[in-house]
């Protein structure tokens, strides 16, 4: 069994025993407790009841975080002629068409979220494959197939996060940097587990929030008390 360092070592220490808290005190904790040499995510991870095999039990979405994810999103959008153009004034990284096509199909992806206008879908389509499994193929239900592309741009470029429940139930997701203060990470894991609260399918049974759990990148999961964390 290999040894644990120093760090990790009291780290876990520091959380023996600890679960089922509030939201304050879990990042209270993990604030306390990430002493990586750089500026920690801290990650959520929600356990829920849903089996996402059924098309009535998938769970997906998105939530513009308040205080938002102090990550740097780079953007690429498929329009053409003035959308493209409005695109660009947004801030869009990247913005083309058959030629953003092309350079995605030579596996150069460059973004973090990909936008498209309806009229682009068809050869975005093309593109499924290689941005399905990423979770980068624009969607109308999340804001990202639309003929507002400024918005979509600003939105993703602001601390919106989009969330999709895994095969096996559960939801990951970026919310923030432990430098923020303890208020706005509290404020913006609240952002998140509300929006997923609100996206329970129709086709879910029994208890939908079964466990949060809350982490830094480098540092020791906590999980929190759930219907505190849903404001039960």
């Amino acid at each position: 069994m290999a040894k644990l360092g120093k760090r990790t070592k009291a780290a876990r220490e520091a959380f023996a025993g600890k679960d089922n808290l509030s939201i304050k005190e879990a990042v209270a904790l993990i604030k306390s407790n990430a002493h990586a040499k750089f500026d920690e995510t801290l990650e959520i991870a929600m356990n829920l009841g849903v089996d996402p095999r059924h098309a009535d039990q998938m769970v997906r979405g998105v939530v513009a975080l308040p205080n938002g994810t102090g990550k740097t999103v780079r953007v690429a959008v498929f329009a053409r002629g003035a959308k493209a153009d409005e695109a660009q004034a947004a801030g869009a990284d990247i913005v083309g068409a058959e030629d953003l096509m092309e350079t995605i199909q030579s596996g150069k992806i460059e973004f973090d979220r990909c936008i498209a206008t309806p009229d682009m879908m068809p050869l975005v389509g093309r593109l499924g494959k290689v941005l399905g499994p990423r979770n980068l193929m624009p969607n109308p239900k999340v804001g990202t197939v639309t003929m507002d592309v400024a918005t979509a741009v600003a939105a993703a470029k602001g601390g919106e996060v989009q969330f999709k429940v895994e095969k096996a139930g559960v939801i990951h997701g970026g919310i923030g940097k432990v430098s923020f203060s303890e208020d706005k990470l509290v404020e913006n894991v609240r952002a998140f587990v509300e929006a997923v609260s609100k996206a329970r399918p129709a086709g879910a049974k029994g208890t939908y929030l079964k466990k949060v759990s809350l982490s830094s990148t480098m540092g020791p999961g906590v999980s929190l008390d759930v219907a505190s964390a849903s404001g039960n």
